[in-house]
């Protein structure tokens, strides 16, 4: 009889109890009274929303199983935040807007096409396993995209900016796919 859990984990990963931290450089520090999410680009008002202000917004309780493009998955992860949808909705995307690049702390980039931001699981998200999220798993905030290679849910999130071509991100750049689907083993470019 098929394990019950073969259909929650992609071709080539296996099954992890822990989180384990991976992360080119140093851990980023980022005080709450001082983190600022910025959207920018091809959307309608640029604006800069505060850790108070991202609190305020509707909430959402997620459990979501996440997939690291260097094998390993966990299933069950539990994250508390915003919809990225509901983030943005009173904010106008301009049409020609095709592609986003998540900024985080220190430089680090990633991209991500429009319609995979926008999906009802993509989480602005400041908590894990209901505490905080830790400076090493990304806090205080971060970007959790359960349905991509985990690197696409950027670590010390700090912006979103919409752009009408593709921009690379820092992984993407040195060999990364471009998207990133663990469902398609697209590790690598």
């Amino acid at each position: 009889m098929p394990d019950p859990l073969d259909s929650r984990v992609p071709p080539g990963q296996r099954l992890v109890d822990d989180f384990p931290v991976l992360h080119a450089g140093s851990v980023m520090h980022v005080d709450k009274a001082d983190w600022k999410l910025t959207l920018s680009g091809l959307v309608t008002p640029q604006a800069t929303i505060d850790f108070a202000a991202l609190l305020a917004l509707p909430a959402t309780d997620q459990v979501s199983d996440i997939h690291c493009v260097t094998t390993w998955s966990k299933l069950d992860t539990r994250w508390r935040g915003v919809k990225v949808k509901d983030l943005l909705e009173h904010y106008t995307i301009d049409p020609q807007a095709k592609h986003c690049v998540v900024h985080a702390t220190g430089g680090w980039t990633t991209n991500l096409p429009i319609e995979e931001l926008l999906l009802d699981d993509v989480l602005v998200a400041y908590e894990y396993d209901g505490k905080p999220i830790t400076a090493e798993h990304g806090g205080p905030v971060r970007l959790v995209v359960p349905r991509l290679y985990f690197w696409k849910s950027a670590k010390w999130l700090r912006g979103i900016e919409f752009t009408a071509e593709e921009r690379l991100g820092y992984w993407e750049r040195v060999g990364y796919h471009r998207l990133g689907d663990p469902w398609l083993e697209q590790r690598y470019s």
